[in-house]
């Protein structure tokens, strides 16, 4: 038998999700005229639109009442949704049935995450409901989450905060020239922790992944990486390229990048910390001067980072600037390590739209959160730089809600 009195951790409010919806139908109304809806099959996208991450998918009808079918859990989505359609389903085969008697049809033409369906699945669905036809909805999807509520803002500004301290003030506590990258890994989790993360970090790429994030000492920093960012680093194991490895050990003189993220209710914040296990004054010419130019580029980037901005004129300042500088050659990645794009969005997924990339026209909004991320290569010795979750709003630039130091932090001086 069922047990009751339960109550659901968090609820977001109604008017929230009300807010979410009328975003997503104003882009579909935009992108899709002809859809009758958008179905979204993948759990964080789930979650955005319903408020639990629910194991099925939601069907948001251009106009009325969205559904939610799942096929397990469904006394958690009612703990959770204030969604007020909350089906059972097995199948594709009777959906269409299924939301016509809970009086939300499916028209002639359906929008539809491709993203959040394996090839199988997604040919199963086309059989299933045919003979509609079924559109790409994922940009639907990417540009309704790309401006963040007031709601969504007061979660990332508490995580950026608490994500600073952690990296800054918490974290140089517990490290020291001599660890190995892993057990400074274990350190930033253990600080993480106490702190409030969630333990869980999403990608939205398909088939990207991410356990904490990277922490590379010296010249693990330019170590080959698949993983789509400027900043290298061997990981724990070739099965897993994230963390750090218990082979490197953080050497006196050495630069140590920490880029991890911080995720709290499902929120997540970007931030790079380098930390130099050394004095100040023994810091090598080439990896401060290196440093300070990511500081300033980032410091431009943030600065033009105003509504009505264009990404791709963000990355093109900062080539410009790192030209200037005189580190275009490590800039974002040496050699196969190097990318071509300064940040990107974030929310619930770490690599959120738009990025910060060449060809990329979509105006920058009031409400956006950017990380950005100027990092510079340097042969030999590793990676230094910055990197940062930023908030769009005022006419004056993007604020920084991930903290307001940006130098190398000093270890066992």
């Amino acid at each position: 038998m069922q047990q009751t009195g339960f109550t659901a951790l968090e609820r977001v409010p109604r008017a929230e999700l009300e807010a979410r919806w009328a975003r997503c139908r104003a882009r579909m109304a935009d992108l899709c005229p002809e859809a009758s809806g958008l179905l979204v099959f993948s759990r964080v996208n789930i979650y955005w639109l319903t408020g639990t991450l629910a194991n099925g998918l939601c069907w948001l009808p251009a106009a009325g009442e969205p559904v939610l079918l799942s096929r397990k859990g469904i006394e958690r989505a009612h703990l959770e949704s204030a969604l007020t359609h909350i089906l059972p389903f097995r199948s594709y085969s009777p959906l269409a049935g299924i939301l016509a008697e809970a009086g939300s049809p499916l028209g002639d033409a359906v929008a539809v995450e491709c993203a959040g369906l394996s090839w199988m699945l997604g040919q199963k669905l086309e059989q299933a409901l045919a003979p509609r036809r079924l559109l790409p909805g994922d940009r639907i999807l990417a540009l309704g989450r790309m401006v963040k509520t007031p709601w969504e803002l007061a979660k990332l500004r508490d995580c950026g905060a608490r994500h600073h301290r952690s990296l800054h003030d918490l974290l140089p506590r517990r490290i020291r020239p001599g660890m190995n990258e892993r057990e400074i890994s274990l350190a930033c989790w253990e600080v993480f922790f106490s702190q409030g993360h969630s333990g869980q970090m999403r990608m939205g790429s398909f088939g990207e992944e991410i356990f904490l994030g990277h922490v590379s000492a010296g010249d693990s920093g330019n170590y080959p990486s698949v993983f789509d960012g400027p900043l290298g680093l061997r990981g724990e194991h070739p099965a897993v390229p994230f963390m750090g490895a218990a082979q490197k050990v953080w050497e006196p003189g050495q630069p140590l990048s920490c880029d991890v993220g911080f995720c709290r209710d499902g929120y997540q914040t970007d931030k790079t910390q380098i930390y130099f296990a050394g004095r100040k004054a023994d810091i090598p010419a080439d990896l401060d001067r290196a440093h300070q130019a990511g500081m300033a580029i980032q410091a431009r980037v943030a600065e033009l980072a105003v509504p009505g901005a264009l990404p791709q004129d963000l990355w093109q300042a900062a080539k410009a600037m790192a030209e200037a500088e005189g580190v275009a050659a490590g800039f974002m990645g040496l050699g196969g390590n190097q990318v071509r794009f300064i940040g990107h969005g974030i929310g619930l997924h770490i690599d959120e739209f738009p990025p910060l990339a060449d060809k990329v026209a979509v105006p920058l909004e009031a409400g956006m959160v950017l990380a950005i991320e100027p990092k510079i290569g340097v042969p030999g010795k590793g990676m230094v730089g910055v990197e940062n979750t930023f908030e769009v709003g005022a006419a004056s630039g993007a604020a920084c809600i991930t903290g307001d130091a940006y130098d190398m932090v000093c270890v066992g001086e």
